[in-house]
């Protein structure tokens, strides 16, 4: 199994394998690798001559340098995990000054909008932070397409207009979200979570799925209204926001309208450990 902690070593070596008519598929990661990740390794596995996937956790687009100190960094578990899967894999693992080179900061991104919704009101930069690492890395792998999970659904359309206004020759590909038994959304955060916390946190996708079948007759502010007094009531949780929205424009709306698909959005906090998730109201 092939690791690459340099981006110059990476590109020589796909450089010297691939061809002009051979598929590069890409699955960017911060690691902690779970069986959502893994999902989108066979999807490009099936897709693709090569499939590369990086393990790089990007500070730039952590707001809250707690949450960056804590999170998961299992690189050994990680590889072990691939090479299980399938050993032809490509492994990037850089440090940060192999991606940045010496100047840890974020450019800027205009998403029209995009980065504005849920996400972008409360966690400051956030989307600068990963327009910079997601466009990096396709600077340094050339992916012919990348997959990305729907969890991060706001991500997901974020990247897509990306390559869109830069012109970028990557195929962006999103794919369904994986869910722990409980129907908890598969995330490198549940490892932080405890029993107690992750068996209870159940209750988040409980919601958006009655939320779901609440939008079948009542209006989005109606929906909104039952969410938050369900949770009110919940101890042990904290929620940051619910929205429904317009899935091309992620803009909030008054009235339904026939042809536009709508999805709902939630991030919630269990004992400081936040959690997301997303579900198409269609």
């Amino acid at each position: 199994m092939l690791i690459f902690s340099r981006q110059a070593d990476l590109s020589a070596h796909l450089k010297s394998v691939s061809t002009p008519n051979s598929t590069i598929g890409f699955v960017p990661t911060m690691g902690a690798l779970h069986a959502g990740h893994l999902s989108l390794l066979e999807e490009s596995l099936k897709n693709n001559d090569f499939t590369v996937i990086s393990i790089f956790v990007n500070p730039t687009q952590f707001n809250n340098p707690e949450d960056l100190e804590k999170y998961p960094r299992t690189l050994d578990a990680d590889v072990e995990k691939i090479e299980k899967l399938n050993s032809d894999i490509i492994v990037f693992a850089p440090g940060v000054a192999d991606i940045y080179e010496g100047e840890t900061v974020s450019t800027h991104f205009d998403y029209d909008g995009l980065e504005n919704q849920m996400e972008g009101k409360f966690r400051t930069g956030h989307f600068d932070g990963v327009g910079t690492i997601v466009k990096r890395l396709f600077e340094i792998v050339k992916p012919t397409n990348a997959y990305f999970g729907e969890k991060d659904f706001q991500q997901l359309q974020i990247v897509k207009k990306m390559v869109e206004k830069h012109h970028l020759p990557v195929n962006v590909i999103g794919c369904p979200i994986f869910r722990e038994a409980n129907g908890l959304a598969m995330s490198s955060r549940n490892e932080r979570l405890t029993p107690e916390e992750r068996t209870n946190a159940a209750v988040i996708y409980k919601t958006l799925k009655e939320a779901k079948t609440r939008f079948g007759t009542e209006s989005a502010k109606q929906v909104a209204d039952w969410v938050y007094s369900t949770f009110e009531i919940l101890p042990g949780f904290d929620l940051e926001y619910f929205e429904i929205a317009d899935e091309a424009t992620l803009l909030p709306f008054e009235h339904k309208t026939e042809g536009h698909k709508y999805r709902a959005f939630i991030a919630v906090f269990v004992n400081k450990i936040r959690l997301i998730d997303t579900i198409s109201l269609n």
